[in-house]
């Protein structure tokens, strides 16, 4: 799904929420709020008297990584994103080239050589690209034990659209888990940033429960828009009776970014119960598959071209994302990890828009 929409570069979000004034909060964002063809306004701070007492939210609990390290590739310097863990021990990592504001830019044709050098008497030799047909992602040996590198050298990976570098502490969600063995995700699960402890009380206090599931997100840099590769997601047996339990007593499930409705739908069988489940997910979420257990989406705001759109539309439907995005963009709404959120709904009743796939 491409939208017919032009994003000014002026709507990027450029720092966080916090910092764009005294007083602000990581919740001083705004809230679009779309059903079919309605979209109403919101501040983000409003959601508890969006939602329902049954409702329920799904929440991803991994942890942003320091993933982004210096490096010499030859005479070059390069940056390094570490992506994610394969099960031969091997690291899918993109190399990209510094530019003179702290940030990085892509590399062409990806890596001139296959030996990158790395502090701390580290070093990676880059051996086959991830996917086939593509240059941006490739699997790489690596000398030393990755976690302790970033923990030691990393820091959060960051665009060209940001002002600033910040401290990884920005990069954290409020329901960021430490991993026993430093597993994480290359970028933040950027949907659930906004929330605080005390919009978490307030939901808590309306009926509105909370299922944790876990999926380390790769990278995902904004000048390449192919389908997610595959990722590690857990989804715990306390998690998946929650969500069974709220489905079966009438409350909606809403999942907080696309990584939760990865983790969950990964989960949940053709018979549409969730089960406990962990290991390596594939599933790409597309309108021809549908969804199988979640009612609603809260993430951010997506390039036009994103991948991501068509699990928006699997979701909600076509003229949901259609109408959010174009009401988004008329309105001066945020793009971006640091920017505005949007709450997709399926619509309910005899009018609701019909999905194909594997719809409930």
């Amino acid at each position: 799904m491409t939208l017919a929409v032009d994003v000014p570069e002026g709507l990027a979000a450029r720092v966080p929420a916090e910092q764009r004034g005294p007083g602000l909060g990581r919740d001083a964002v705004r809230l679009l709020v779309s059903r079919g063809t309605e979209v109403s306004h919101h501040a983000f701070a409003e959601l508890p008297a969006l939602l329902r007492a049954g409702d329920l939210l799904i929440v991803n609990t991994s942890r942003t990584l320091p993933a982004a390290v210096d490096g010499t590739l030859g005479h070059a310097r390069v940056v390094v994103h570490f992506s994610t863990r394969g099960d031969d021990g091997r690291w899918a990592v993109e190399l990209r080239d510094p530019d003179n504001w702290g940030n990085t830019r892509a590399r062409a044709g990806g890596p001139a050589y296959s030996y990158v050098q790395l502090p701390g008497d580290v070093h990676l030799i880059c051996e086959e690209p991830l996917a086939a047909g593509s240059g941006r992602l490739w699997w790489a040996r690596v000398s030393g034990d990755v976690p302790t590198l970033l923990h030691r050298h990393g820091r959060p990976i960051r665009y060209s659209y940001t002002e600033r570098g910040q401290p990884l502490s920005v990069y954290q969600t409020v329901f960021a888990l430490p991993s026993a063995d430093g597993s994480g995700s290359a970028e933040m699960p950027s949907a659930a940033r906004p929330f605080t402890e005390h919009l978490v009380a307030r939901l808590v206090s309306r009926g509105v429960q909370f299922a944790p599931v876990t999926l380390h997100t790769g990278v995902a840099s904004p000048e390449a828009h192919e389908p997610p590769y595959p990722e590690c997601f857990a989804v715990p047996g306390t998690s998946a009776r929650l969500i069974n339990a709220a489905r079966a007593g009438g409350g909606r499930v809403i999942a907080v970014g696309t990584t939760a409705v990865r983790a969950v739908e990964s989960a949940t069988g053709p018979d549409g119960v969730v089960r406990a489940a962990e290991g390596r997910t594939e599933l790409v979420v597309t309108p021809e598959r549908g969804v199988r257990v979640v009612d609603g989406l809260l993430t951010g705001l997506h390039e036009p071209e994103a991948s991501h759109l068509l699990m928006l539309e699997a979701v909600a439907g076509r003229a949901a994302v259609e109408r959010g995005y174009t009401e988004a963009v008329r309105r001066l709404y945020l793009w971006h990890e640091f920017g505005d959120v949007h709450l997709l709904l399926r619509e309910e009743g005899p009018h609701a828009e019909s999905c194909s796939g594997n719809c409930w």
